[in-house]
């Protein structure tokens, strides 16, 4: 299986997904109820120590068509960050280290196990990008469904029965949502409630050994610490996100990172 994350981690390259943004993208009706979901625990979804985002202010005929389904006048173009989108799902699959959460956390080589870890970082993605207003709530609508049409070309590269795969992504988007509003609740709460939201979630209720839950929580706590450290404009135009190692060797190493590429140089 390590050598199967590895062969799927390569069909995930942005050459491959970059012809999806030029279209408008599509929303399934299962996808139209996370995007609600998501909606509703846009409070949620920022630590207890982040500042709170301003809320931008909207003309009315922007807010009725919001309300209607569509997408209102953005500060950046959508061509823009469904790139900057695509990039920031493509680092939480090609910039993990899979088999190292397989070795430390003791889960097993599966490709749920995949989902499961991939699901953690998609998550901490979005709860910074909600930070950053329409456009940002707008990016987390795109990396969502990114992450969706990974699954399925993954499930399809693996020869899952066509049946069997689209009863299976059902459960995976019940089980994503619930897992968002979960960690949401986590990350608002102190250190036990956080390690009771990975233990439900993240290894389904089956850790017996306390220390990987407080790995888990550490990590999750020091990312969020060093996503918030990133330039919010930045996110947004190059979608360029970076992980601490699960095992920091040096814990006082949390830097703030380097000024990225736009995704618009040299047009």
């Amino acid at each position: 299986m390590a050598l199967l994350v590895r062969v799927l981690r390569n069909q995930t390259s942005i050459s491959q997904w970059v012809p999806v943004c030029s279209r408008l993208i599509p929303v399934s009706p299962t996808q139209g109820q996370g995007d609600r979901a998501l909606s509703r625990t846009s409070q949620l979804s920022t630590t207890k120590d982040s500042p709170q985002p301003v809320e931008e202010k909207v003309g009315a005929f922007t807010k009725i068509i919001e309300a209607m389904g569509f997408t209102g006048p953005l500060k950046y173009s959508k061509w823009k960050i469904k790139i900057a989108a695509l990039r920031m799902y493509t680092s939480c699959v090609e910039k993990t280290d899979f088999e190292e959460f397989f070795l430390r956390c003791q889960m097993p080589d599966t490709f749920n196990s995949w989902f499961l870890i991939t699901l953690l970082h998609v998550w901490m993605c979005l709860v910074r990008m909600k930070q950053e207003g329409r456009s940002g709530k707008y990016m987390c609508r795109i990396i969502v469904h990114f992450m969706w049409e990974d699954v399925q070309q993954r499930g399809r590269v693996m020869g899952v029965n066509p049946y069997i795969l689209k009863k299976n992504m059902i459960l995976m988007t019940n089980h994503f949502y619930a897992a968002i509003l979960g960690y949401d609740e986590g990350i608002l709460s102190d250190d036990h409630g956080l390690a009771a939201a990975l233990w439900r979630t993240f290894f389904n209720r089956k850790c017996e050994d306390p220390r990987h839950l407080e790995l888990l929580v550490e990590y999750v706590r020091k990312q969020i610490q060093y996503l918030d450290s990133m330039n919010g404009e930045d996110l947004l135009l190059t979608g360029e996100v970076s992980w601490r190692p699960l095992v920091e060797k040096n814990p006082q190493s949390i830097l703030k990172p380097h000024s990225p590429t736009y995704n618009d140089e040299g047009l």
